[in-house]
């Protein structure tokens, strides 16, 4: 999704309109939480003016993302709406976090999408429904996963001798 700043100048007096789908793959290897990703769709348009064009999208798709407790996929779906500001002239002052400068000549919106999406990912990502077969596995060797209760009721073997102790009080 790369615009010359040219072809921006174009619509400067009507609306450009975007409806495409985009790839963004390159996600996995930003986030590696992210172990998938379904096509993207951006629709939107935007408003030209002889210094800045700013972007009014909806971008919407599905990530795949593991399970905070039982590390199965969990389907993530987002619908993302922004407003994105980019200089179309160079500019010699420190420019606001609320724009972003062009490559170049070059207006590049695929960076700014990857973005946003990024900033929708939560902290945590619980499945609905997991099925114990896709869950993580429970035991493996010299280790297993125990409950609450089952860590209160079970006492270390190398502290069992202490119990005693007290036990037998002459």
């Amino acid at each position: 999704m790369k615009w010359h700043v040219h072809q921006l100048k174009k619509y400067q007096h009507k609306p450009l309109l975007i409806d495409e789908t985009v790839d963004v793959s390159e996600l996995k290897k930003m986030d590696h939480e992210i172990r998938d990703t379904s096509p993207v769709h951006v629709i939107g348009k935007v408003d030209v003016s002889s210094d800045k064009a700013t972007f009014h999208l909806q971008i919407a798709g599905t990530l795949v993302l593991p399970c905070s407790r039982t590390l199965v996929d969990v389907k993530l779906p987002f619908d993302i709406t922004t407003t994105e500001h980019f200089l179309l002239q160079p500019v010699d002052y420190e420019v606001d976090e609320d724009f972003h400068e062009t490559d170049g000549e070059v207006v590049d919106l695929l960076p700014v999408i990857m973005e946003n999406i990024l900033l929708e990912i939560p902290m945590q990502v619980f499945a609905e429904n997991p099925n114990k077969e896709e869950s993580a596995p429970q035991s493996g060797k010299d280790w297993q996963v125990i409950t609450e209760l089952e860590k209160e009721e079970k006492v270390d073997p190398r502290l069992a001798g202490l119990a005693k102790f007290f036990e037998n009080d002459k």
